[in-house]
Formats: structure tokens, C-alpha cells, sequence
């Protein structure tokens, strides 16, 4: 039996307060959704438009059950009425569609028509359709954490929910038991893609029907009152059972899909004229008029009100501050930590040398017991006395619980969206996920990875992932194929996140404290082939930090600088001593350790002393981030150089799984010893 509507919202105004405040906000969502593609046509902006016409009333029953205080709503682009009923005011609605500077959502730094309001937990949601019921669940997985009141809800089209994502969002949400509501808004198209072309059954709720711990209530999206009914029994279930609902709402598209679409291409005279019949808001006029709920007088008096409501929040936008384009470089990423105790990242600790791997489950350790919001999680790292494939983990679910410490589904796009999502809650919280198992696992978390990135900028600042993604990267290991590619390469090309690659035992820890207190994203790569390497360990002084963007010079020297990081420069190191011992020249050697931000200053210094510059890494030489730094070099220290840049690094194939093609692709000490000697002699 549905839940009593009345009882639901505790609506404290009487029942006719109630309609003819419905009646207001549909009234006004359908003006300023008409109103919408005049702005294009003037040219003042709203240039992506997808009209909510049609999906009126399931709109308005998600922004009525919304509570600002306790919930968290993640709208799509259609959602206007969504937003509108659920606190937006229609002067804020226009302010995102004509992308103004005081848009609430992002400050027109995001594309028209995607409403949001952080400060009221409407969320900022981008415009990869459907992703964002990921973030839905991390959140729900937080306020179950913290035993919080309220429901995540997500809201989109049917056709997006064929994307890979959201089966991995509810089948999440299901396995975990999280108080999230996912709403489906069947329109029957995606786009111009007929819904037979999406899915086998006619309802695409049917899909998940098998799912344990899932309800599904099934509605008419186009009639208020069972929309109503159906939101809020979805939101009671939700709460009381603390496990996930689907709403799947049949609506109607009553125009094209955006103001980029022609639906008379692709619907015929018939379907056009049916649509326009099923209009949610002459329905529920109609029946507030029949069933003696108000008068048409009444009806017309808001109608009134809402032209000239429109009218002022049209003038208001107008009047409001476009963006300064000199803004595009501010909230890229948030404030990093910055050390105290050892400002520059170096220190001259005696004492017994520890491994690197010693050195990361030791600091993950330390900053779980520092900051009770620390979480961490991933595929195969926590399960009994197993802490992770490589035991980096180990120990850490034993002493901070199943709560902080967990396995993640394998499924590394749930891995970075839930960590999205669950960040959003608590600014103290700090995450932790091994973004995969190994490095090249990666890709499938790139959707969610590059969504991460601009979440800082795209909401002016409102929301900052404060994550540190783990990824156990290279190769030297006979790992082949997914087990030993580097890509960090492709990773530095978005902005908004930072990236470091350690070598030794102190520099893992000392970066990896820095980022575990830091605000925004930082991709933390481990060398997986050190990690339990001699060479690698040293002595660790505690609490150690290392500034992000602070490179270390591991050799002095004057006749030749080398640029590395991660793997080879314990070679470049080695191959420096044996040319030093040759009399064939004394080498400079340059640990970058941040890759993002990059320690400009300290190469261009040492380039200033020795005149000669080798870049090595364990990536592929083409298109890999030494690339950049050579580019770097020749921008800003070109008229220091005394010879060409010169690279070393892996060859432009995949790295190979028997130990001879693995030698013939990766870098080693022979390669760039031949390389220095050239440099040294040109």
C-alpha cells in the first residue's frame, strides 16, 4: 500500500495551501522551460536547453520530497522542475541557463540547463548522462556510515541507465544496503534512440528486478499524485529499511530532446498530437478545477503571478556579472597541505633503514589514527589478514573496522565514483582507494577519473574530492600485459589533479602524508617493483612530509643534469656513479617526485650548471611526461643548453610478459649510461 502523501510530507498548510503551491511551481518551471529557448534566439545565451515538459509531475514530486537539511539530490540536465521545486528560485534558474557569474551551480563555468546548488545539497552534476548515480551512492554510503538522516536520490533518462556505470551504482547500492533512490524518467527515447533500441524489456526497472535488497515502484510520472505517492513511499522505504529504491516514472517528451534536436524527424503527426494530450499540468488543472480543489480564477491569479515573477528574475539576470575570463585559472585544484616539520622534503635521519612498503602501510596507519574520517578502500585488500595483493593494507580493517577499511566490488569505475560521491559529505573526510589492483586496470575508472578532475573548478570551488587515488604502476616485475604499462603520461594531461611518483621509502611516506591531509585529488603512483627493494629503504624520520612540487637532488654534480623519477632513478643514479668513477664526468641526478606539479625552478637550476640535460622515465618515450619536461626546458632554459635534450624511456610497444621482451622494451642502467656518455661528449 502507498504511503500516505499527507502524512509524508507532514504538510502543515491545509490540503488546498498544498495544491495551489504544486500549482505555482509547475506553472513556473513550464515558463521559464518556454522561456528558455528565447534566450538562444537573442543570443544571450541558454545555448543547450533540454525541456522538462512532460516530466512535470514525477519533477515535482522529487524536488517535494527533497529535504535541503538531510538529503542530497544529483539532477540531470532535464531537471529544471526537479531543481525549481526542490529550492532553486527561478532567478537562480535563469542565472545557470544564460551562464552568468553568479549562477549558483558553478558560475557559468558548467554547460547551461545543469542546475544545482551546493549549499542546499542540490548537487553539481556533469554532463556524462548517468554517472552521477555513483556519486549517489558514495553519499549514501556516508550518511549510513555516520547513522545521518535523509536519502541520496539520483535522477535521470531511461536510456542512460544502459551505461555501464549505473548497473555498477545499483548493484553497489543493493550488495551494500544504502538508502539511495535512483529515478528513472521514461520518456522513450534517448535522444532521437527509440527505447526498443536500449533494452529488451519494455520498462527498463525490469533489468534489475533480480536484485536483492532492491525495491522498485513503478508510477505514472505524468500524473502529480501518483508521482507524489510514489516519491515518497520511494523516500519512507529508503530511510526505514536504509536500503536502495527505483522509481521508474512513465513520462512523456512533449518536445525534442534539446534545442539542437528536430523530433519531427523521428516522430510522426500521431505521436507529436498524443504527447501534447498527456500534458502533466493541463491534467492537474483540470482536476483541481473538477474535483471543486480551486477555481479558475484562482488558477488564473497564479498564472498571473508567475509571468510577473518571470519577468523580474529575467531582469535580474540580465543585470547579473558575466564571468571575468581571467577567473578560468582560479579553483583548478584545492589547497594541497603544507608541511611544517620538513618544508623542503629533505631531512638527515639516521637509524634503521625501512621498505617502501613498510613505509606506506605505516603512514596509512599513522593518518587513519590521526583523522577519524579516513576511509580506504578497493579490490582485494581486506579480507581476513590479506592486505591487498601487495599487503600494503595489511592490518589496517583489523585495527579501524569494516566501516573505514572494506573490498570494493571489481569494478574500478565504482572504486573513483563512489569515492566522488562519499567525499561530498563531510569536508574532514579524506579517501583513500587503490584506484585498481595494478596501474594498467586503471581505464575502466577513467570516466570517473576525469569527472573527479574538474568537479573543483567546475563548481567554483563549492566541492573539492579530497582523495588519494593509490595505483601500484611499472614494470621490472616479468608482469606483462595489464600487470606492468605506466601511465602516468595520459594522467597528466587533465587539469585539477596532482600526481607523484616516489623512489625511495621516505619520499612514499612523506608524500603520501602530504596528500592524505591535502584538499583536492592526488594520483599517488608506487613503484610496485621497489617495494620490498634494498635500494628503495631508508631510514624514515616521523612524520615526515614532503611538499608536493618539490623535487630532490639525489647527486650533485656539473657536467650533465638527469631529470627522473620513480623506477630508474635508482638507475640513473647507478649509471651517474659508475661514469663519475670512469673519470667521464660528474652527473647531476634530479628526483622530480611530483610529476603534477611539476619542480620547474630546481631543473632549470641545475640546467644553468651543467648545460646538458637527459630526462629519463620508465613510460614510453613518445608521448610520454618526459615529453613535457623537454618541451619545458626548451621554453624557459633553451639559452642554457649546450647540447639537445635527450630522452630515455621505454620503446613504443606494450611491455612484454617473458623477462627477454620485457628487458628489450623497459629502460635500464646500460641504456642510460649510453645515452649520458653521448651527452657528455657532445
Amino acid at each position: 500500500m502507498k504511503a500516505d502523501v499527507q502524512e509524508i510530507y507532514k504538510i502543515k498548510t491545509t490540503e488546498k495551501e498544498s495544491l495551489l503551491k504544486w500549482y505555482h511551481l509547475l506553472k513556473l518551471g513550464r515558463s521559464l522551460d518556454d522561456k528558455a529557448p528565447n534566450y538562444l534566439r537573442q543570443a544571450i545565451g541558454w545555448s543547450y536547453h533540454a525541456p522538462a515538459a512532460g516530466h512535470d509531475a514525477i519533477q515535482l514530486a522529487i524536488g517535494q520530497v527533497f529535504d535541503q537539511e538531510h538529503d542530497h539530490l544529483f539532477p540531470y540536465y532535464r531537471d529544471l522542475q526537479t531543481c525549481l521545486s526542490a529550492g532553486l528560485t527561478a532567478t537562480e534558474i535563469i542565472l545557470n541557463g544564460i551562464s552568468k557569474d553568479t549562477d549558483v551551480a558553478g558560475g557559468g563555468r558548467h554547460m547551461s540547463n545543469h542546475f544545482a546548488k551546493p549549499e542546499i545539497n542540490i548537487h553539481n552534476v556533469s554532463s556524462c548522462t548517468g554517472n552521477h548515480t555513483l556519486h549517489a551512492v558514495g553519499i549514501a554510503r556516508a550518511i549510513k556510515t555516520y547513522e545521518a538522516k535523509g536519502v541520496a536520490i539520483s535522477s535521470q533518462g531511461e536510456s542512460s541507465v544502459s551505461e555501464g556505470y549505473v548497473y555498477e551504482a545499483i548493484n553497489g547500492a543493493s550488495n551494500e544496503k544504502l538508502p539511495v533512490i535512483f529515478v528513472f524518467q521514461d520518456n522513450g527515447y534517448g535522444i532521437s534512440v527509440p527505447k526498443k533500441d536500449q533494452t529488451a524489456n519494455r520498462k527498463v526497472a525490469k533489468n534489475f528486478e533480480g536484485m536483492k535488497n532492491l525495491r522498485i515502484i513503478y508510477c505514472n510520472g505524468k500524473d502529480v499524485f501518483d508521482s507524489m505517492n510514489a516519491m515518497a513511499e520511494a523516500k519512507k522505504h529508503a530511510e526505514e529499511n536504509q536500503t536502495p529504491v527505483i522509481v521508474h516514472a512513465n513520462c512523456v517528451r512533449i518536445h525534442s530532446h534539446s534545442n539542437s534536436d528536430r523530433h519531427d524527424l523521428y516522430r510522426d503527426k500521431a505521436e507529436l498530437n498524443y504527447v501534447q494530450e498527456y500534458d502533466p499540468i493541463a491534467k492537474f488543472r483540470r482536476l483541481l478545477v473538477r474535483y471543486n480543489r480551486a477555481t479558475e480564477e484562482e488558477l488564473d491569479a497564479i498564472d498571473a503571478e508567475v509571468k510577473a515573477e518571470v519577468k523580474v528574475a529575467h531582469k535580474a539576470g540580465l543585470a547579473a556579472p558575466s564571468p571575468d575570463p581571467e577567473s578560468i585559472h582560479d579553483f583548478v585544484i584545492a589547497p594541497s597541505y603544507v608541511p611544517q616539520k620538513f618544508p623542503d622534503g629533505t631531512h638527515n635521519e639516521e637509524g634503521e633503514p625501512k621498505k617502501l612498503i613498510e613505509a606506506l602501510n605505516g603512514t596509512l596507519k599513522e593518518e587513519f589514527r590521526r583523522n577519524p574520517h579516513t576511509y580506504i578502500w578497493g579490490q582485494d585488500m581486506a579480507n581476513k589478514d590479506k592486505g591487498g595483493i601487495f599487503n600494503v593494507s595489511k592490518g589496517l580493517q583489523q585495527e579501524f573496522g569494516h566501516k573505514r577499511v572494506f573490498n570494493a566490488p571489481i569494478a574500478e569505475d565504482f572504486i573513483m565514483g563512489t569515492a566522488n560521491g562519499m567525499a561530498r559529505y563531510n569536508k574532514d573526510i579524506r579517501i583513500v582507494v587503490e584506484g585498481a589492483e595494478f596501474a594498467d586496470y586503471f581505464w575502466p575508472a577513467m570516466e570517473q577519473f576525469v569527472e573527479t578532475t574538474h568537479e573543483y573548478w567546475r563548481t567554483k570551488g563549492q566541492y573539492s574530492p579530497n582523495i588519494t587515488v593509490r595505483l601500484a604502476s611499472g614494470g621490472y616485475i616479468g608482469g606483462g600485459l595489464y600487470h606492468s604499462q605506466n601511465i602516468e603520461g595520459a594522467l597528466s594531461t587533465f587539469p585539477g589533479v596532482r600526481i607523484v611518483y616516489p623512489s625511495y621509502a621516505d619520499d612514499a611516506a612523506g608524500l603520501l602524508r602530504t596528500s592524505m591531509r591535502s584538499e583536492g585529488m592526488t594520483v599517488f603512483m608506487e613503484p610496485k617493483a621497489l617495494y620490498n627493494a634494498p635500494k628503495a629503504a631508508t631510514p624514515i624520520p616521523e612524520e615526515f612530509e614532503v611538499p608536493f612540487g618539490k623535487a630532490r637532488i639525489r647527486r650533485e654534480g656539473t657536467d650533465l643534469t638527469i631529470v627522473t623519477y620513480g623506477n630508474t632513478t635508482h638507475m640513473c643514479v647507478e649509471a651517474a656513479d659508475k661514469l663519475a668513477e670512469e673519470g667521464a664526468g660528474n652527473i647531476e641526478v634530479i628526483d622530480l617526485r611530483s610529476i603534477v606539479p611539476l619542480d620547474t625552478d630546481t631543473v632549470l637550476e641545475s640546467i644553468k650548471k651543467t648545460s646538458k640535460v637527459l630526462i629519463v622515465h620508465e613510460d614510453k618515450v613518445f608521448a610520454g611526461f618526459g615529453g613535457e619536461v623537454a618541451a619545458t626546458i626548451s621554453d624557459l632554459g633553451f639559452e642554457y643548453l649546450d647540447a639537445p635534450v635527450k630522452r630515455v624511456g621505454s620503446t613504443f610497444t606494450p611491455v612484454g610478459f617473458n623477462r627477454i621482451l620485457e628487458a628489450a622494451v623497459l629502460p635500464n642502467t646500460d641504456k642510460i649510461e649510453v645515452a649520458a656518455r653521448e651527452l657528455l661528449s657532445f
